[in-house]
């Protein structure tokens, strides 16, 4: 199932080589993650509560008497298609719309929504790095992300946590220190208990983590372990990208991060090189589940040096 939902970002690595830098639009154009006939796949996680499938990262849509509140926007481009599903699902306007982080493949649709009124809500740190251009280094190839307009970023921010009460539900908004970048959200809807990890959780794959903007493997473990206090056995998890899971599909995932980590400091501790990191294969055992593993080595490693092991 997973190998449905590969992240277009990392499977770029035909179309550059290492140290070319690419736009946000050419990467849309070479890899075929969004063109006309991309079409959004609906999955009810509860009354109101919808996963949409298109073309970047997952949205979360609550759709009620109260309005419409997205968690991620996807690309500016697709906005069109985002609000006309939202229509058939009884939604009219955009009322919020919840960053996980300030990726473009999870943010990009701020600069549709913003212009519109829909007010735009993140983490502190999202917030910032929106503000100025970034360059997002996946590995194969360095993707360059302006910075966003003002009407794009989000008005409405916070430091580690913020509570929403809205379409019949409270809704928490949870920040646990930098992981998959340094200013990720997990948004848990109390009510239809389930709760969405952003990019923290990967379900499509090996995760990416963003280690040169501040993303790191142990803040990906902790950000994950705290979400799992604040959630319970029977809750639904939405991934940044991939199907939809629950919480022992969160167990396994923090269990190959603690995994794969012992091996990496293991192999640091002894003075490996990330050349011979990457031919010592420590994720081999997960390769057949999780893909292919050179972006997730190469980024834990660098997030590991760069933190003194």
């Amino acid at each position: 199932m997973r190998k449905l939902f590969l992240i277009p970002v990392l499977m770029l690595s035909t179309l550059a080589h290492a140290h070319d830098t690419i736009t946000v639009d050419e990467t849309l154009k070479t890899s075929g993650w969004f063109n006309e006939s991309t079409e959004i796949k609906v999955q009810e996680i509860g009354k109101g509560l919808y996963v949409l499938f298109g073309a970047g990262g997952n949205i979360a849509a609550s759709v009620g008497e109260r309005g419409v509140l997205l968690v991620d926007d996807q690309f500016q481009k697709f906005i069109p298609k985002i609000k006309s599903t939202i229509a058939d699902l009884g939604g009219r306007r955009i009322d919020f719309a919840i960053n996980t982080h300030w990726h473009f493949d999870h943010a990009d649709g701020n600069q549709a929504l913003g212009p519109e009124g829909t007010w735009l809500v993140a983490q502190n740190n999202s917030r910032a790095m929106m503000a100025e251009s970034k360059i997002i280094n996946a590995v194969s190839m360095q993707i360059e992300q302006p910075a966003y307009p003002e009407i794009a970023k989000p008005v409405i921010t916070f430091e580690d946590r913020m509570r929403f009460y809205f379409n019949g539900e409270r809704v928490d908004l949870l920040h646990f220190g930098p992981a998959h970048t340094t200013g990720d959200a997990a948004i848990v809807f109390r009510g239809r208990n389930a709760v969405h990890l952003g990019d923290v959780f990967n379900n499509s794959g090996y995760p990416f983590i963003d280690s040169d903007n501040g993303g790191h493997l142990d803040g990906m473990i902790r950000f994950c372990k705290q979400v799992l206090a604040e959630i319970d056995e029977d809750t639904t998890v939405i991934p940044g990208h991939g199907p939809v899971t629950d919480y022992q599909g969160l167990v396994d995932y923090i269990d190959m991060l603690e995994t794969v980590r012992k091996r990496l400091v293991t192999l640091i501790s002894s003075g490996a090189s990330l050349a011979s990191v990457i031919a010592a294969k420590p994720t081999a055992d997960f390769d057949q589940t999780f893909g292919d593993p050179a972006s997730f080595v190469d980024r834990a490693y660098t997030s590991l040096v760069l933190a003194g092991y």
